[in-house]
């Protein structure tokens, strides 16, 4: 299996000529065929994603409904051949990199970090437990279903274990062959898991609309709505009475939600890789930043206690609405259940909009510089962090306007009113907050010096004051003639870095206890409506507002993206934690 074509090496290669040459004033020499033909690579692969994207778009949404010739077992084939046509190029391209020795010249370093791949890794167990229930569910009754059903899962649990263990040792890959198969190799893992991702978005959606019409119906006219309007799945033709295939049925749409956060990181991991395909990485500029993970050190506890009140407060309220709300048919208990939701939330994002704006008040008088360089991780974690906010900010939008023009205004109507405004508030104070944070430099005690850069005077330990008899009097720079390969350094920088680390200012610990507050409560605000706390279908002001029809498709299509917003905030928290 040969090494492909080094195109971009060799672009870099004359570039690098260039640059240490003695011509300053030469102007640039105009792109060679191979360079301009990168982004032609990478505008196929686009293309390429689009088309397939689409596709599986319109099956999906099409296997929803029972009135269109389009059955969840041809959404279940189409899945199933993209996601083995992708495990063999994963293997494929395990194969060909481990047998070229310059595949992978240089690797991004703040690509796929370790809390982000752990985070992967966990999302994948629960998704290959799903499986195990999907399998164990449609077993139970195989005789009366297509086989594809049998087959879907087996294929998805063969593909999250090799897709998982491919970004785990390649998310941080910059390669160098077969550059134009592996841009669309990459754009077909996307597309696969974007994919898979909207199924399970949707097959979650018709549960929760059938669970809760079933609920408020007679059985009678459940089948008759069935038949006119949404699918209710070949499965519902099958007797599913045993208590195991019960157990089966509940548990796999109960882990649902770990399988879309899974697809969703996923793909954003696959996506940094596409960015980096024939990357070069300039070492000079580009930093690697080792930061130690301090969680019980250098922090005051504050915020911890906080989040964790918070998440555990959460998970009471949530078991509360759970029973109260799906459990019951008493409407008293019903709006209770939907104050206690609303007080406790209005509380926990009131609290997070002022910390943020804390935090934010405080990168004011922090002296860190900023960090500029190029950084398609950074990149892609604020586009996703200002595109999945669009979600919530929609739902809330369209509460506002329902709760303001209709009649009449009673208690709950203000509650939800009050936690529509503090959504908007608090994801806006947290995205400013978090975006600051991840474009600072870490700070300068806990950055790892290169290991190939040596120290200017070769010794292991240094006494201080005899490096002081060194340094010019005239408070300089030490030029660069003095000590042979090592930039000027100033006496101030040199007795600095020579120091011991100093203490940790107080703005750090406060930017630390925010971080991890802010880390803890969007972990419950990602529990809550994830595990089916959602007051947009109980409470009625909104759905008599805009119809049955409107209202639950505004929300099918905008919370998921509210859901995964917070996931990737717990992330991104996490990263402005460490850097802090």
């Amino acid at each position: 299996m040969g090494c492909g074509h080094k195109d971009d090496k060799a672009s870099l290669a004359s570039s690098q000529t260039a640059s240490f040459s003695h011509q300053p004033h030469q102007p640039p020499s105009p792109p060679t065929s191979k360079e301009v033909w990168k982004k032609g690579g990478r505008m196929f692969s686009i293309l390429l994603a689009v088309h397939l994207a689409l596709l599986a778009c319109t099956l999906v949404s099409s296997g929803a409904f029972e009135k269109i010739a389009v059955h969840d077992y041809d959404v279940f084939f189409l899945l199933t051949i993209m996601m083995l046509i992708v495990i063999v190029w994963i293997i494929f391209y395990l194969v060909s990199t481990s047998r070229c020795p310059d595949a992978i010249p240089c690797k991004d370093s703040h690509a796929g970090p370790v809390w982000l791949r752990g985070g992967l890794i966990l999302f994948a167990i629960f998704s290959l437990v799903m499986d195990v229930f999907k399998i164990g569910y449609y077993s139970s009754f195989y005789s009366c279903l297509s086989a594809i059903k049998i087959i879907y899962p087996i294929v998805q649990a063969i593909f999250v274990i090799i897709q998982t263990y491919f970004l785990w040792v390649s998310a941080k890959d910059c390669v160098h062959v077969h550059l134009n198969v592996t841009r669309c190799g990459l754009m077909l893992t996307l597309t696969t898991n974007l994919a898979v991702w909207m199924s399970a978005v949707t097959d979650e959606s018709v549960h929760k609309a059938h669970s809760k019409l079933k609920k408020n119906v007679t059985e009678e006219i459940f089948k008759w709505l069935m038949k006119a309007g949404m699918r209710s799945g070949s499965t519902e033709e099958c007797n599913c009475n045993s208590q195991i295939c019960q157990i089966f049925k509940n548990g796999y749409f109960w882990l649902y939600p770990f399988n879309i956060e899974y697809s969703l990181f996923a793909s954003a991991m696959v996506y940094v890789m596409w960015k980096n395909v024939g990357r070069f990485i300039d070492h000079h500029s580009h930093h690697m930043h080792r930061l130690k993970f301090r969680l019980f050190q250098r922090t005051f506890f504050v915020g911890i206690v906080l989040g964790l009140i918070t998440l555990v407060s959460g998970l009471g309220v949530l078991i509360v609405y759970e029973v109260q709300v799906n459990s019951s048919n008493d409407s008293s208990k019903k709006n209770e259940a939907l104050t206690m939701y609303y007080i406790f939330n209005i509380v926990c994002l009131g609290l997070m909009s002022l910390v943020c704006i804390g935090g934010s008040v405080t990168y004011r008088f922090d002296k860190r510089d900023m960090d500029r360089h190029k950084n398609p991780t950074r990149t892609l974690d604020v586009a996703l962090l200002m595109g999945a906010a669009l979600g919530q900010y929609a739902i809330s939008y369209y509460s506002i306007v329902a709760i303001v023009a209709s009649t009449p205004r009673d208690a709950i109507s203000a509650l939800n009113l009050t936690y529509a405004l503090l959504m908007i508030a608090q994801h806006t104070f947290q995205n400013i907050f978090i975006i600051e944070g991840l474009h600072r430099q870490p700070p300068k005690e806990d950055r790892k010096h290169d290991p190939h850069q040596k120290n200017p005077y070769g010794l292991t330990f240094v006494n201080v004051n005899a490096v002081s008899l060194r340094i010019p009097d005239s408070g300089g720079t030490l030029a660069p003639s003095t000590v042979p390969g090592i930039e000027a350094i100033h006496p101030s920088e040199l007795m600095q870095s020579l120091a011991g680390p100093k203490k940790m200012n107080w703005r750090r610990k406060f930017l630390r206890e925010i971080s991890m507050f802010l880390l803890l409560s969007n972990i419950i605000l990602w529990i809550m409506p994830a595990f089916g706390a959602r007051p947009q279908f109980d409470n009625n002001k909104e759905l008599n507002f805009y119809g049955d029809s409107m209202w639950p498709a505004i929300v099918d299509i905008c919370l998921p993206f509210g859901i995964f917003y917070r996931m990737h905030a717990v992330a991104s928290l996490l990263e402005v934690y460490i850097m802090s």
